[in-house]
């Protein structure tokens, strides 16, 4: 097998994670995958991604504090949400979510059953751990374009070692709350957390795959 193939297996695997069983992953393990997905490129080496990483108690206590601020507080994210997701970006979002509801039994146009399922980010899925993912404002766009590059390779990092993740926008909705349970200075943008642990693999909600586009549907040549 070749570094690719090794590599485009991993890839192929990782899947965002929506129910997690209890045991704890190993500090070892995970200290494991942040030294890997620290390798990945940022413009000029500035590697501007900082971690909060939670396990036990830790983790239950924020779970119970952000359900809660979610259920009263208006979304407050430090960066813009986007504006919105017309044509292909709407499609590829719907189906995403009607997979996510056939898998877990709800009826379309179930509002209350999708709007509770939706809550489950706040509860982190279940997970014993997450990571608070931060970047500097001062670096703008730029600081949550290398940080995502970063994002991308704590998943396939941990899915190499056997653990399973799920990046969460919906976290940072709860910027404020965030901010003040973890005293992180205003100076830096929460752009997501990673719940991640040991998936509930017999769990519904695990039990389906988004499609990708195929190459030439995003590949434009100019010879």
């Amino acid at each position: 097998m070749t570094d690719y193939d090794t590599l485009d297996a991993i890839l192929s695997a990782r899947f965002s994670c929506r129910a997690f069983r209890p045991d704890p992953v190993p500090r070892a393990i995970v200290e494991r995958i942040i030294a890997a997905a620290q390798k990945v490129p940022s413009w000029c080496n500035a590697q501007p991604w900082q971690l909060i990483v939670t396990a036990g108690v830790e983790t239950d206590r924020f779970r119970d504090a952000l359900y809660a601020a979610a259920m009263s507080m208006p979304p407050t994210p430090d960066m813009p949400w986007p504006e919105g997701y017309p044509g292909i970006y709407g499609d590829r979002r719907r189906a995403c979510g009607f997979q996510l509801y056939d898998a877990v039994g709800i009826e379309k146009g179930d509002r209350a059953a999708s709007a509770q399922q939706m809550m489950e980010n706040y509860r982190l899925f279940g997970a014993p751990h997450v990571a608070i993912v931060t970047s500097p404002k001062v670096l703008g766009p730029y600081g949550a374009m290398d940080t995502g590059g970063f994002v991308t390779a704590f998943c396939l990092a941990a899915q190499a070692l056997g653990v399973s993740t799920i990046p969460q926008a919906a976290i940072a909705a709860q910027g404020p709350f965030v901010h003040d349970h973890f005293d992180i200075e205003d100076d830096r943008n929460i752009l997501c957390a990673i719940s991640f642990g040991y998936a509930d693999s017999d769990h519904p909600a695990n039990q389906f795959r988004t499609d990708r586009e195929k190459v030439q549907n995003v590949l434009e040549w100019k010879d």
